[in-house]
């Protein structure tokens, strides 16, 4: 402990030094008051109850202000005058905006400036300026840190806590930031402007918002040059990193294009603080004339106005911002006829509706279609269960039935009977069922051992010594027993002028059918060939002449 006290004489807290970095890193000049307001809003609730103002002042801004004595012993922070209420103005160091642009996570080179002297008149635009960024931030209590606190200042703390939202985070929040119409960013040329507060929060819907303070001391020609000015630096095009050219704000601020191809320059903010002589009631109409160029849209058919090319201009009363906030309708922006919050007044409402309408008659498009689809493809489902159900019972009605006990075939067996080889069943049985069959096979087969005992009596013509099958054949493809006059055509040696049959192992229907299969297939039936090659060795025999030894022992 005594190590820290040695390093910072104060006693601040690290907590306590990063609020005022990255308060006067964004504000660049400010007092302990706003920066406590800023970083640390809870303090206000704890020490609202003490009498009198200055004290409870003093005993809110304890903690920053001893952190702002730290900063200074170690030549990051510094005291720049005082305000025309006597509070001490602090700005930061070289040394300190380097340090703050570590908190801020922002770029050295786009910290600005260090804002030394801009207290010695009393600093009445920078402090306008930043009470500006308040009413705009609004910054909730934590009212975890309230825990040990008497319930009337967690009760109003919660209060606070529940009033509508601000815009963005102090590290949303830049100043003093130029606008070169000419020159770069860092080295701006003459003609440019330099915005108050420039504010990104697209998470809170604010792309990018240019602002401008007026403490009410500038006439509405002043403005409207400075509003020139804006619209020079927006229309300047510079050619970027893929080679297009760009927008030149577009190339610092990341803004997503707009719909239907416009492109609209981002909006500016006029704050007035009514502090000088000029009344802003009258400014603001002779303004509003002046600017008509800059911000005046144009008519579309379908009832919103396209602001392509063109400025949207907003004002507001600084008293009416820190009342309402941002959500409250107190923005007044040119070409309209009545206030409106502040997100509606930057942008287009009624492009917004047109689009939603046009995006949810899409949608009811595309529903629409996705159900058409569905009911065709209901129907066609519908129509393809039909046709299947008509084949089945086809299918079904042609199904054959055993020829033996009448059962449907299965499919297998269906199958395995209408299996032909060359147009001729491959089935020997193909109007049995499988049971059937197993059946007929089973009582066609001779029985191994029995065949003697049952062997029927050889013919008379036959001769056991000269017989080819000494029983009666079987036919190998039907399995049926041949006939007599088969059998004994088969019995043929080839002996003599009477060939032998071609195949002696079928039976006479199956050679019948045999013969036909190859008539098809061949167009000339085997059988007839043979019975002309008969003929013509027939013919080719010479007949023996009549007489000599052989004509007489003949007769």
């Amino acid at each position: 402990m005594a190590g820290k006290r040695k390093t910072n004489p104060a006693g601040s807290t690290n907590s306590y030094r990063a609020d005022v970095l990255r308060g006067l890193g964004a504000l660049k000049v400010a007092t302990a008051d706003q920066i406590q307001r800023i970083g640390a809003p809870h303090l206000t609730f704890r020490h609202a109850d003490k009498e009198p103002a200055s004290k409870q002042k003093q005993a809110r801004t304890a903690s920053h202000t001893g952190a702002l004595s730290d900063m200074r012993k170690h030549g990051l922070s510094e005291n720049g005058g005082s305000t025309e209420t006597g509070d001490t103005l602090r700005n930061l160091t070289p040394k300190g905006l380097e340090a703050a642009s570590y908190e801020l996570r922002r770029p050295a080179t786009e910290m600005g400036s260090t804002a030394r002297g801009a207290g010695s008149s009393g600093a009445s635009h920078p402090m306008a300026v930043n009470e500006t960024v308040i009413a705009l931030l609004r910054p909730k209590p934590e009212v975890a840190k309230l825990a040990d606190d008497p319930p009337h200042v967690r009760a109003a703390a919660q209060a606070a806590v529940e009033t509508p939202p601000g815009v963005g985070t102090i590290g949303s929040y830049w100043t003093e930031v130029p606008l070169p119409a000419t020159g770069t960013w860092n080295a701006p040329g003459k003609g440019g402007a330099q915005a108050d507060v420039v504010l990104t929060a697209p998470q809170d819907g604010v792309g990018v918002l240019f602002i401008e303070v007026d403490n009410c001391h500038e006439t509405a020609e002043e403005l409207a040059a400075k509003l020139e000015k804006y619209a020079r630096f927006f229309r300047r095009t510079v050619k970027d990193t893929d080679g297009q050219e760009r927008p030149m704000w577009r190339t610092r601020w990341a803004v997503p294009e707009h719909e239907y191809g416009e492109a609209p320059h981002p909006p500016v903010l006029l704050v007035f603080n009514h502090i000088g002589e000029r009344n802003p009631n009258r400014t603001i109409p002779r303004l509003q004339e002046l600017t008509r160029h800059l911000w005046q849209g144009e008519r579309m058919r379908e009832g919103y106005h396209s602001y392509d090319r063109r400025i949207p201009i907003v004002v507001v009363g600084l008293r009416s911002l820190r009342e309402h906030g941002p959500q409250g309708p107190v923005f007044f922006r040119f070409g309209r006829d009545r206030p409106q919050p502040l997100l509606d007044a930057i942008g287009n409402p009624r492009l917004a509706a047109f689009l939603a309408r046009e995006a949810e008659e899409g949608r009811a498009r595309q529903a629409e279609y996705r159900a058409q689809l569905r009911e065709i493809a209901r129907e066609q489902a519908a129509k393809k269960a039909v046709e299947a159900a008509r084949e089945a019972a086809q299918r079904e009605a042609s199904r054959p039935a055993c020829a033996a006990c009448g059962a449907r075939f299965t499919d297998e067996r269906w199958e395995a009977a209408e299996e032909t080889d060359w147009g001729r069943p491959v089935d020997t049985h193909p109007h049995l069922c499988a049971g059937c069959k197993a059946v007929a096979v089973a009582s066609a087969a001779p029985t191994p051992g029995r065949q003697e005992e049952h062997q029927e009596p050889l013919p008379e013509w036959a001769r056991p010594e000269f017989m080819r099958f000494p029983r009666r054949p079987r036919c190998t493809e039907c399995k049926a027993a041949f006939t007599d006059e088969r059998w004994k055509a088969v019995e043929r040696t080839g002996w003599g002028p009477v060939r032998m049959e071609a195949r002696p192992t079928l039976c006479g229907d199956c050679d019948l059918q045999f013969e036909s299969d190859l008539d098809q297939a061949w167009g000339v039936s085997r059988r007839q060939e043979q019975h002309d090659q008969d003929q013509e060795q027939d013919q080719a025999v010479p007949k023996p002449k009549s007489g000599g030894w052989f004509s007489r022992l003949r007769s």
